[in-house]
């Protein structure tokens, strides 16, 4: 229990020194607090190899294509509104995904009222409103993993009372029986024509 004390008492003395030598490098003052610590310090330090495969798999399938992606968010504080439209416009430009559209819908305004008294005094109705304000944002020409990835950052970075609708539109291969015009498949009649 005394060793351990001892070397914590070492190392605050060590950073109350390092303080007063702020004109030093970052890797002098390593050097400087590693020289004066005991030979037998339980201080364990060790180099991190990367062993491990590449997360990264390279497939043949092909990446979906979204012709467009809506992401649409609603919440009771606007502030919050713009200030998640924000983050989520600046990491799409960081990802380099070109936005179509930001804009505001309306907003739904929701009113009950209420009667606090008991029976029929009106003059105790209490009227309350709900306000749910929405922001869109479009995202246009994205492919499967550059939506999942943007997806997946403002999704983890979402504030509290805030909710999330995303729609997607994905680019489909046209089907082999449309590629060809059926007007090629018809014969011609000329003398109808006439």
């Amino acid at each position: 229990m005394a060793a351990p004390m001892a070397l914590c008492r070492q190392l605050l003395s060590l950073a109350r020194a390092s303080r007063a030598l702020d004109a030093c490098v970052g890797h002098y003052k390593f050097n400087a607090i590693r020289s004066r610590l005991p030979l037998s310090s339980s201080l364990h330090t060790t180099a991190v190899l990367a062993s491990t495969t590449s997360p990264i798999t390279v497939t043949e399938e092909p990446d979906t294509l979204f012709q467009k992606v809506s992401v649409l968010v609603k919440c009771s504080d606007h502030a919050v509104l713009d200030s998640y439209e924000f983050f989520a416009t600046m990491a799409a430009k960081e990802l380099g995904i070109t936005i179509s559209k930001v804009f505001k819908p309306p907003r739904d305004t929701e009113r009950f009222s209420l009667l606090k008294s008991v029976h029929i005094f009106r003059k105790h109705l209490v009227q309350y409103e709900i306000r749910t304000h929405y922001r869109c944002i479009e995202l246009s020409h994205l492919t499967g993993s550059t939506t999942r990835v943007f997806l997946e950052y403002i999704q983890r970075n979402l504030p509290e009372g805030v909710a999330m609708e995303v729609t997607k539109i994905a680019m489909e291969k046209i089907p082999d029986h449309i590629l060809e015009p059926m007007w090629k498949d018809q014969p011609t009649d000329d003398k109808s024509s006439q």
